[in-house]
Order: C-alpha cells, then sequence, then structure tokens
C-alpha cells in the first residue's frame, strides 16, 4: 500500500546506518523476506514486480522496523471478541 515503509538499521563495522525502503506509488506493497542469513526487503506493484529491492545481512543488522501507511486520522480499528457459553459437558450423541 502506498506509504509503507520499512526501515532497517545496519552494524557496517564504524557505526550504523539507516535504510529505507518505500511503497512509493498507489498499489505498490512492501515484502520482507529471510533465507539463508541475508534479509531482502523489495518494493512490489500489483502484479509482483520487483520495482526495488534492499538486501541486508542478518548478522549485521540490529533493527528492522515496519510502518503500515496511516489510512486516515479518525481510522479505527474495531475488535470484536465472542464467547461461546457451554456447559462444559461433551455433546451427546
Amino acid at each position: 500500500m502506498k506509504g509503507d515503509r520499512v526501515e532497517a538499521v545496519v552494524d557496517t563495522g564504524q557505526g550504523v546506518q539507516n535504510f529505507e525502503i518505500v511503497a512509493s506509488r498507489a498499489g505498490r506493497r512492501i515484502e520482507v523476506t529471510t533465507a539463508r542469513g541475508v534479509v531482502e526487503v523489495t518494493e512490489v506493484t500489483r502484479g509482483g514486480t520487483p520495482v526495488r529491492t534492499g538486501r541486508f545481512m542478518a548478522s549485521r543488522l540490529i533493527a528492522l522496523v515496519e510502518h503500515p501507511a496511516k489510512e486516515r486520522d479518525e481510522a479505527r480499528v474495531e475488535v470484536m471478541t465472542r464467547r461461546r457459553i457451554g456447559t462444559g459437558k461433551p455433546p451427546t450423541s
């Protein structure tokens, strides 16, 4: 989603360096994958074509922070819980 971003903080040996990958256009999303000691952050189109990629050695990665896009100021998540109250007896057949 446009506005999603991932921030990576990497140890360079002489300090730290920050990298930021942002879904810059409508319909794009950010995907994070980890394989064989490498963390890959990719901006992907709707069709799945990678637009931009950042690869980081997992052993050098200090932090990986995902920042989802904010839809609106008044946007809230509605949570409903449902509890099933039973007698505690197994059903009879």
